[in-house]
């Protein structure tokens, strides 16, 4: 059922105002706007599920929700100690069966053998959630030659979806989702510019290039796997209060506390896609708040040539991630 005029007015206006938008305010207003069924209500009995950066934050809190929504869920970290410890923390609250894997995604290697040994044990895969990947602000070249930000969080996540596709057509209507980023609003798609020299390092921007490629990859996996069964959205969870956003941006985490989201609130459009009946046969839109939203909001981040762009944004992946 298409919402009411004056509803969609409301949500418009949050949309535009941004702060209203990607904060608690937006979150709250808009689950009474919508009447949202609760998650709980959203089963995913019987799928079997993977989150990346599952160790803290929004990783964390999409594995808990997805197990309590029935979910077998493998989560992958880096480190040994941590990941474990998560894996025995969310077994024990939620019930659920709950695997674990090591994988240091800036790594392609890691992430291919990640991949695999994950196909070796399992014959299908309804729910990939792409989390992992952090705002850092000093340039740092992986062992392979790609610089961090944009190994972890554009070249890793293609290569798992392409290494477990065989898995997600097993298991098809399935799902991927890419956490992406609202910070992507402020750059253009530049393939070129993904790959930055230490010289003058931005980190922020490198993040918001890398969010901006994520969204355009899942109009692009969309465009692939159209007769595949298997929807690739992109979602943003405004602005949440976790430990990476403190971290890489401890001023604005500190301006904004009253009113950032909590982990739950930016985490539900993720569970909600993994499993809402409604999602089912949407892909490759960009979506904050259970509704999909504009990819674009300044005239400066639209290009031209953007499908040009995109195709050499595709052909780059590919590449790269075949000789991994």
């Amino acid at each position: 059922m298409s919402p009411a005029p004056g509803v969609r007015l409301i949500d418009a206006a949050l949309e535009a105002s941004v702060v209203g938008s990607f904060t608690r305010i937006g979150y709250v207003v808009r689950r009474r706007l919508y009447a949202w069924t609760p998650l709980e209500q959203l089963r995913l009995d019987g799928r079997v599920a993977i989150v990346t950066g599952a160790t803290s934050g929004l990783g964390r809190v999409t594995a808990e929700l997805l197990a309590r929504q029935g979910a077998t869920v493998c989560i992958v970290g880096r480190d040994q100690q941590r990941t474990e410890r998560a894996r025995a923390e969310l077994a024990a609250a939620t019930g659920a069966e709950i695997e674990a894997e090591l994988a240091d995604l800036s790594s392609l290697a890691e992430a291919r053998a990640f991949a695999e040994r994950f196909a070796a044990s399992h014959d299908r895969l309804d729910v990939l959630v792409h989390n992992a990947g952090a705002l850092t602000h000093e340039f740092r070249e992986t062992s392979e030659g790609n610089e961090a930000t944009f190994a972890t969080q554009v070249l890793a996540p293609f290569l798992v979806t392409t290494a477990l596709l065989p898995l997600l057509e097993a298991a098809a209507p399935s799902r991927v989702i890419f956490v992406a980023s609202g910070g992507m609003y402020t750059v253009a798609l530049d393939v070129a510019a993904l790959e930055p020299g230490p010289a003058g390092y931005d980190g922020v921007k490198a993040y918001a290039r890398c969010k901006r490629a994520q969204v355009v990859l899942a109009g692009e996996w969309t465009r692939h796997l159209a007769e595949a069964g298997v929807t690739v959205n992109a979602m943003h969870p405004g602005w949440a209060d976790t430990p990476g956003l403190r971290d890489a941006l401890p001023g604005f985490s500190r301006v904004l506390s009253p009113i950032l989201r909590t982990p739950l609130e930016g985490a539900d459009t993720i569970a909600w896609l993994a499993a809402a009946p409604e999602a089912a046969g949407t892909s490759g839109k960009f979506f904050l708040d259970r509704r999909p939203r504009a990819i674009h909001r300044l005239r400066r981040t639209r290009r031209p040539d953007e499908a040009q762009e995109t195709a050499r944004l595709w052909q780059l992946c590919s590449e790269r991630t075949a000789a991994a």
